[in-house]
């Protein structure tokens, strides 16, 4: 056997940094004090707005009673578009801002870093940095990402994710650019923030959860310091996310996914994703919905694809989630693995397949409502063979593919997207 061949896929492993982080009840309150100390002067504060809660107005006065001035952009979209980063740097250039505060979810702060690199390179549209480490100018403004969700992980990664809608306005397609530059300066995850999360957001942002543990800890980057990590953000969510789900004002299961939201990202910052990810790219880009539903309904067919690869480390995930796996051979446990996560699926109420995903389904649903000519006319996901092909397309040309457990090719992909649109859950349990 050749020597580079041994070596393959990823003889060299890179560690990415985290950045400084406050966590617990109350650290949002610290907000305005940390971000003087940053030396914060005029900050463009970018949001969705987050309605029927007053969580951008109380931080927004709070940073205000500070000291410091505030602009506000608070037109986020759920899976941010570039226009809605363009839109952010032009306002922050023409208020001369010197910083950066994201408050919301994975949308917010991916939409929020884009326009950091964006400034650091003239206004550049932000398209330009699709890819690995495309930024050219390593000092962004500084940047505090305020999470209001357990799930994205956006906060602490290196990785920001848009969806491009202008370069092919017909066929709109959402990256993943991954930059050491882009990781924020500090993180605030407080979970009392996230007490007005609607119950199917909670759910959904808890499988997302799920997957970035799940998938660094059967990725083939194999990564080891991030397997510790990845296991135990996967216990974390299997004890906490049925509580925090349906009794939003719990504490106790609040900071646990809070926990486990954190320590997943860190898992996946090096350890690396695979196609639950780039399945979900790829439906957010031709239909606009949640990540978090996407990587739910992706999840049980994905570990059913990858297990017969990595049966041992699907019957840890087993034990992770709380099975007995006493006698059992590493396939049976890998089986019951995905029975939990079907069960946990079903327990939070997430919609099963992608043709059941309609308009006004769940929260943060924007089905056929997107911005261009292309989403008015993709108003349901019909689930047939040409839906499949392109989103099996999209699949394969994702920057998370080749970290998948199992390689991946048009073939082998398609069935599974398949079954994510149309296929039954049940199918899939022995």
């Amino acid at each position: 056997m050749q020597v580079d061949e041994l070596l393959k896929p990823f003889p060299i492993k890179e560690f990415h940094p985290f950045p400084r982080a406050l966590l617990g009840p109350g650290a949002h309150e610290l907000i305005g004090p940390e971000a003087l100390k940053l030396g914060f002067k005029r900050t463009l504060v970018m949001t969705s707005g987050l309605r029927g809660s007053d969580i951008v107005h109380k931080i927004t006065e709070s940073m205000k009673y500070h000291g410091l001035e505030v602009v506000l952009y608070d037109k986020v979209e759920s899976n941010p578009k570039d226009y809605n980063v363009m839109d952010a740097v032009a306002l922050y250039q023409e208020n001369k801002c010197d910083s950066f505060v994201s408050i919301g979810g994975g949308s917010s702060h991916d939409a929020c870093k884009g326009a950091r690199i964006s400034v650091a390179h003239d206004g550049r549209n932000v398209n330009e940095f699709e890819g690995f480490n495309k930024s050219e100018n390593p000092k962004n403004p500084p940047h505090i990402a305020v999470s209001t969700t357990a799930g994205t992980g956006s906060e602490t990664s290196w990785a920001y994710v848009i969806t491009d809608t202008t370069t092919d306005p017909d066929n709109p397609h959402k990256y993943v650019a991954f930059d050491d530059t882009s990781v924020t300066t500090l993180a605030v995850d407080d979970p009392v923030l996230y007490y007005d999360c609607p119950i199917d957001y909670t759910a959904q942002c808890g499988f997302d959860v799920l997957a970035h543990a799940s998938e660094p800890y059967v990725s083939r980057l194999n990564f080891e310091p991030s397997l510790g990590n990845a296991l135990h953000a996967i216990k974390l969510t299997a004890e906490h996310l049925r509580q925090a789900t349906w009794n939003p004002l719990d504490l106790s299961g609040r900071e646990g996914m809070m926990y486990a939201q954190y320590i997943a990202a860190q898992a996946f910052n090096s350890g690396g994703l695979g196609i639950i990810h780039s399945i979900s790219h790829a439906v957010s880009a031709f239909y606009d919905t949640h990540h978090g539903l996407n990587n739910a309904i992706a999840l049980p067919r994905v570990w059913a694809f990858n297990m017969p690869v990595a049966y041992r480390r699907f019957a840890e995930i087993a034990r992770a989630m709380g099975v007995d796996t006493h006698g059992m051979t590493d396939v049976r446990a890998a089986d019951a693995a995905l029975a939990a996560a079907i069960r946990l699926l079903r327990d939070v109420g997430i919609p099963e397949r992608f043709v059941d995903v309609r308009q006004d389904t769940y929260s943060k649903n924007r089905l056929g409502t997107g911005p261009t000519k292309f989403y008015e006319k993709t108003k349901e996901i019909k689930g047939g063979a040409e839906d499949t092909d392109r989103i099996t397309r999209h699949v394969l040309g994702d920057a998370c593919t080749p970290g998948n457990a199992k390689e991946c090719t048009f073939e082998t992909v398609r069935p599974v997207v398949e079954h994510c649109l149309t296929g039954d859950l049940d199918d899939l349990l022995s």
